[in-house]
């Protein structure tokens, strides 16, 4: 325990192990700071973020300004006098008459190994890149986009199977982690701030739903890479006949043929050719069914040889 006096903003679930371990360590947060509840799923329930959730369990006021930028929610927050303002994930930038409150400044826990990825989704983007490490980094927050100075940072592997969803798990308990030791330092006044070295960035937007199209002239290995990346959300996918075809669990292989086309397809997967090598299919789902293994897809839906998948209007066979 830090004795300061915490802001904590954040939203998804990838900010919970923060907060719980903040919470854990007995620190003092004052309030936590999340976006407004939001319809969601097929039944556009109205729900509360998974940090709100967290927060309230706990006993912890919760603010949900529309726009945190907005002057009435900054001096909400100035309000609360705090020491410092812990940022994961919070979806939204943060104005600089905020970031100048907090006498110890605003530490943001990024999904990256800064400089590179930075942007909105950095787990996706380094996967489909094709990256073999990844990790995450505090860093002092400024009025840019993920330029703040660098405090610490934790490294680990990427599995070559490994998909989005894994390393967010895995980032997520190693960012709470790091902030932990972070926030150790800054109470101590021993943090050693190291500026971001702007030409070895790269950028990592949000994700779109045509991102996950995929392009069977590619290798083999991009489009591994790109369905890994794009598991769980949101989603690489192809066509089957004018139908959608959601593409889940892949390796690739050493198959050759025209791009798209079923090379052989049984209960052990469904080989469909690249560019260069081919893939196997694991999982998929076809449009208005069920995510399936290869095996009872197949027994729904007969693949034979020489069929083609790509974009809607391709013939079949």
């Amino acid at each position: 325990m830090t004795g300061l006096r915490i802001v904590f903003m954040g939203t998804p679930q990838f900010a919970c192990p923060t907060l719980k371990t903040l919470i854990d360590r007995g620190e003092n947060v004052v309030a936590v700071v999340t976006q407004p509840d939001r319809p969601k799923g097929r039944g556009q329930q109205t729900l509360p973020p998974p940090v709100k959730e967290l927060a309230v369990a706990h006993g912890i006021p919760v603010l949900q300004p529309v726009k945190v930028r907005h002057p009435e929610a900054i001096e909400e927050i100035r309000a609360l006098k705090p020491d410092l303002i812990v940022v994961v994930a919070f979806g939204q930038i943060l104005p600089k008459a905020l970031l100048d409150i907090p006498g110890k400044g605003c530490i943001n826990v990024h999904a990256s190994l800064l400089p590179r990825y930075r942007g909105a989704a950095p787990l996706n983007w380094c996967i489909i890149n094709g990256e073999t490490e990844s990790g995450v980094t505090t860093m002092l927050m400024d009025v840019g986009l993920d330029t703040g100075d660098m405090l610490l940072k934790a490294v680990t592997p990427i599995d070559p199977d490994e998909d989005t969803s894994s390393l967010h798990d895995c980032l997520s308990v190693l960012g709470a982690e790091l902030l932990a030791q972070t926030i150790d330092l800054a109470a101590k006044d021993m943090l050693e701030p190291e500026k971001q070295d702007d030409a070895l960035t790269c950028y990592a937007p949000m994700m779109k739903k045509e991102d996950g199209l995929i392009d069977w002239t590619r290798e083999a290995a991009a489009i591994k890479n790109q369905v890994r990346g794009m598991t769980p959300w949101p989603g690489a996918f192809s066509y089957l006949d004018d139908k959608l075809l959601k593409v889940y669990r892949v390796q690739s292989a050493q198959g050759a043929g025209r791009p798209g086309e079923v090379l052989a397809a049984s209960r052990d997967g469904i080989e469909v050719a690249c560019g260069t090598g081919s893939i196997v299919i694991y999982e998929l789902q076809l449009e208005g069914k069920k995510r399936l293994p290869a095996a009872e897809f197949l027994a729904g839906c007969k693949l034979e040889p020489g069929t083609l998948i790509g974009k809607k209007g391709l013939p079949v066979g």
